[in-house]
């Protein structure tokens, strides 16, 4: 009985119980998981249509096979496409081409032409090109290839992928106002359940505190209890957040890469770990500590700003 009332001297247990608080920062820290795994989601996204699809610029060349347009690097004994692939192996900026073969156009067409077999179709020739990272083809370019191919069209993805790119940084700043609100929220909580506490005990701190007790002993006995709740309040909604997080990533796993998602053994706890990309992994971790010191540092000014009102 001793040694309970030196660990809790000031009787907090009945002051603050482990229900209702734990409750609160738990149901805080699984929104908080979900917004952060949001906004990650939508940076990752980003990233890969910008490198992936983002990147690729779309060269068309109707009549392949005809001559090209006579200047002075291709005669008029050259084909368009030879023409055309000579421009692009003297561009820097490209890093890679690709010609699409019949059979790639065919099933590249295919929702939309109905594929009868008949080769007589008349088909353009289309090269897919990839730019070197951080580098834009020149404004000249399509000039010099009109030139020696006149109708050559070329498409590239940037309006959509910098539509992407907007819409992904708009889910971020939602998710980080997510997450700022969540934090208000759970302070406000922490703080309230703090004032409760010290009106339920305000006689026995007023008493010890004219007796001689400093202002960081009762601050750090109400911010040690409340910081230790919010820490088990955290880590029980990082465990809960983890299967539905992890579900989550299971369905999303083919917008990342190709194919369908992978087979996942749902009773191995190192299937749910590795599904999870490591910055939300991380994230998780750090979830119930930054709550608990939330709680704590909140406990210790809301006690601290209350005594100095004490007479």
């Amino acid at each position: 009985m001793a040694r309970q009332r030196y660990h809790d001297g000031l009787a907090l247990r009945q002051a603050l119980p482990g229900q209702f608080l734990p409750f609160l920062v738990a149901a805080m820290a699984f929104l908080a998981a979900l917004a952060l795994a949001g906004g990650l989601a939508a940076h990752g996204l980003s990233q890969r249509w910008t490198h992936g699809a983002g990147a690729v610029t779309t060269v068309q060349v109707p009549r392949p096979d005809d001559a090209a347009s006579a200047d002075s690097t291709a005669t008029p004994a050259s084909s368009r496409i030879a023409a055309v692939q000579a421009v692009l192996s003297a561009t820097p900026a490209v890093a890679a081409s690709h010609r699409l073969g019949e059979d790639e156009l065919r099933a590249l067409l295919a929702p939309w032409i109905e594929q009868t077999g008949d080769p007589a179709l008349p088909l353009p020739a289309v090269i897919e090109l990839r730019t070197v990272a951080g580098q834009a083809l020149p404004a000249t370019l399509m000039a010099s290839l009109q030139a020696r191919a006149p109708g050559v069209m070329m498409e590239h993805d940037s309006v959509w992928s910098d539509r992407l790119a907007a819409l992904a940084g708009s889910l971020q700043a939602c998710a980080l106002l997510a997450v700022l609100v969540v934090t208000t929220v759970a302070v406000c909580v922490v703080m309230a359940a703090t004032r409760a506490g010290l009106l339920t005990r305000r006689q026995a701190i007023a008493l010890i505190h004219s007796l001689g007790a400093t202002d960081s002993y009762i601050s750090g006995r109400f911010a040690t209890r409340v910081g230790l709740l919010a820490l088990g309040g955290g880590l029980a909604g990082s465990v809960l957040a983890l299967p539905m997080l992890g579900v989550l990533s299971w369905l999303a796993a083919p917008f990342g890469t190709t194919g369908d998602a992978p087979a996942m053994d749902w009773r191995d706890p190192q299937a749910w770990a590795a599904m999870l990309p490591h910055a939300l992994l991380w994230m998780l971790v750090a979830l119930p500590p930054v709550a608990g010191l939330a709680g704590w540092t909140t406990t210790q000014l809301t006690v601290r700003a209350w005594l100095r009102r004490l007479p």
